[in-house]
């Protein structure tokens, strides 16, 4: 029997599900290049490792902010050195996250300041499994709130590539009952077997529909392989960013100009995931130098890429970041940073209501402090991504995405028209 259960390989796809494959698949060949109806689109990217939200979007207007980081707390604007980016006269952001200060100003640019989870796990496995999942504390729960979502909120005109992760495995954002494909490269998009199926996949299909007598299976096999070919007819190898755009070196640039080309070929994507590694700084992580600002170069530079090359199309579009957790707000002997509490999230689009920090500040005194080290938590992500899910893609039951949360429209921020 073959299945949907198809993991990726060698820059191949996975197509996750339950059930056989042929209903699903097939309906990428009716999809048509030419057809430039436009759907709104979310971009999740998720910051793996704890990214330090204090030096992200950085309290210059605290004082309590330079007195815990005596040697990597970011200058403030008005210190005449290199310094935060003012954003509003209390927060900067990053110098090394300047390209974004234009988006900001353009008012296509959001923060949420002092965000997260409401569990109090320091443990980057299950912090990380908390959000994909959408129940922190919750460890029984298998899908994910992008894979709910797509589940409860289903389009019978939707092609194969509805809900679409960049990198060689499904994040857990993504796994549940809803097909969906894991793409390592669109140059080598294909499918193919794993384990004891070492062949190449094609084969077995080939031979699955030659056996089969059914009037609706009977000769598709071509058109579906059409389908698995799908992307290869807009020439990926010739794909070129709009004028003047260069993304940053590296995977985390190269998933993002990918996910560019998804959005222009107009096949049907509505969910898009990647992610960026490299945020948990316990040593030397550095002020306007250093590790993390060289993950905030590249992150930075890579949204304000896709921003830029996606142009108009933003206006479809919206990006939404996360971090499992964030640092302690006092640095630690080594320079760095521990693992702390609540966080920054960024949104970007034309939904977004932008040029503001949202999020009620609960401020960093020493009797302020969660657990008496860190950011305390004063806006659930739950509200977060429930607020893109209902304004955004104008889901109809997002209490059905969050397990044992209920959706209160009160407790959104007002981020985004609609």
């Amino acid at each position: 029997m073959i299945t949907r259960r198809i993991l990726l390989k060698n820059g191949g796809i996975a197509l996750v599900g339950m059930g056989t494959v042929p209903s699903f698949v097939l309906r990428t060949v009716q999809a048509v290049p030419a057809d430039t109806r436009r759907k709104k689109v979310l971009i999740a990217v998720f910051q793996r490792g704890g990214a330090d939200g204090l030096n992200t979007v950085v309290p210059f207007g605290e004082q309590a902010y330079y007195a815990s980081r005596p040697t990597i707390a970011i200058p403030a604007p008005t210190s005449g050195q290199e310094s935060a980016v003012d954003l509003n006269g209390f927060f900067g952001l990053h110098p090394s996250l300047k390209p974004l200060h234009r988006i900001y100003q353009e008012g296509q640019m959001a923060i949420v300041h002092a965000a997260g989870s409401p569990h109090s796990t320091r443990s980057h496995f299950d912090a990380q499994d908390f959000m994909e999942s959408a129940a922190p504390g919750t460890k029984s729960i298998s899908d994910g709130w992008l894979s709910r979502y797509l589940e409860h909120n289903p389009d019978p005109t939707a092609t194969s590539f509805r809900g679409v992760a960049m990198g060689t495995s499904l994040p857990r954002s993504l796994k549940g009952e809803t097909p969906a494909i894991a793409l390592g490269s669109i140059e080598s998009f294909d499918l193919r077997a794993t384990g004891p199926l070492q062949q190449h996949i094609r084969t077995a299909y080939e031979t699955l529909y030659d056996q089969e007598t059914n009037s609706l299976l009977s000769g598709t096999a071509q058109e579906m392989f059409q389908a698995i070919d799908f992307l290869k007819k807009a020439n990926p190898g010739q794909y070129r960013p709009e004028a003047g755009v260069e993304y940053p070196q590296g995977r985390f640039g190269r998933s993002l100009g990918q996910v560019a080309q998804l959005i222009k070929a107009n096949i049907g994507l509505e969910v898009a995931f990647l992610d960026i590694g490299g945020w948990d700084h316990h040593i030397n992580e550095g002020g306007i130098n250093g590790q993390l600002s060289n993950r905030l170069r590249e992150f930075g530079q890579g949204l304000a890429a896709l921003y830029r090359d996606l142009g108009d199309r933003m206006e479809d579009v919206l990006v939404l970041t996360m971090s499992e957790f964030g640092r302690t707000a006092r640095e630690n002997g080594n320079a760095g940073t521990d693992h702390g509490h609540a966080n920054v999230m960024f949104l970007l689009g034309g939904d977004v209501k932008g040029g503001k920090v949202y999020g009620r500040w609960p401020g960093l005194a020493p009797e302020l402090l969660y657990q008496g080290r860190d950011l305390a938590l004063t806006t659930d992500f739950r509200d977060v991504f429930a607020e893109v899910l209902v304004r955004h893609l104008d889901c109809s039951n997002a209490d059905a995405i969050f397990p044992g949360y209920k959706v209160d429209p009160k407790r959104f921020k007002g981020m985004l028209e609609g």
